[in-house]
């Protein structure tokens, strides 16, 4: 994708996902400013770009007053800001009755209400510099259930729309939103998620991803860096007619029926 000249906010650009777009992103083109709220794993990625490529702004999303200086941080970095990039999220579990109500809340502040926050800070100043995209980084999980996981999955669905009902109200201004949905994908934070799994399932790390993407059509769970095209395009002027799409990168995992592949995985041969 052809991204020169723009200048993009990436939230959660210190790790996972996040990090692996702000390297695509500026290997396009961009110029770029990544937040978190560890300042050194800011400063790792940072580092590993071209000179003047990137700066960086910590803080947490879920803070208006923060918010609003990640987007001054761009500005005086880059004259402006051309793509958001809210990818800045987190995924404990818990089910309704188990979850602590305070947890709850802290999934909702991050992984909903601060996109809402670094839009509404972001916004304005795309509006005056004649437009920009907004790329939502949500989840299968927000279009299907996950076991235990309520306030994630909330959050996700909860962003999903929140992303078309920015594309409706601001697409007369030429600001363009559009939400990308990954499946599993290989993080520090899923790994970290399914670590507990080793001794249950009597294997190693590898293992236990080979058993979990089983049922998934690719048989494997994605690279961040296979996350990273599609937001290129999203933030590029290629997808200049594109709005309020919601956009699955989940190796197939949404056109299973999860009762016929575990059947099948379990050696029932159908149509017999």
């Amino acid at each position: 994708m052809n991204l020169n000249g723009k200048v993009a906010l990436i939230t959660g650009g210190g790790q996972g996902i996040g990090s692996a777009i702000a390297q695509r992103f500026v290997a396009d083109g961009a110029r770029i400013c990544i937040t978190g709220r560890s300042q050194a794993k800011l400063d790792k990625i940072a580092g590993s770009l071209p000179s003047g490529s990137a700066t960086t702004c910590a803080g947490d999303v879920s803070k208006y007053e923060d918010a609003g200086r990640m987007v001054e941080a761009t500005v005086n970095f880059g004259g402006r800001v051309d793509v958001l990039v809210n990818n800045a999220g987190i995924d404990p579990g818990g089910s309704v009755v188990d979850l602590d109500p305070g947890l709850w809340r802290e999934v909702i502040e991050i992984n909903l209400t601060g996109p809402f926050l670094l839009m509404k800070a972001a916004i304005p100043s795309m509006i005056k510099n004649g437009g920009g995209s907004i790329i939502n980084i949500a989840s299968l999980g927000g279009l299907r259930c996950l076991p235990g996981m309520p306030a994630y999955a909330s959050s996700k669905a909860g962003l999903i729309m929140l992303t078309q009902q920015v594309a409706l109200d601001y697409g007369p201004y030429k600001v363009r939103s559009n939400v990308v949905c990954p499946g599993g994908t290989r993080t520090a934070m899923i790994e970290h998620a399914l670590g507990g799994l080793k001794e249950t399932l009597n294997t190693d790390v590898e293992g236990v991803f080979k058993i979990v993407s089983s049922g998934v059509p690719l048989r494997r769970f994605a690279a961040p860096e296979e996350i990273t095209g599609i937001c290129s395009y999203l933030a590029s002027d290629d997808s200049a007619f594109m709005t309020g799409s919601v956009l699955l990168i989940d190796g197939g995992s949404a056109v299973v029926d999860v009762s016929g592949a575990t059947l099948t995985n379990a050696g029932v041969k159908w149509g017999v």
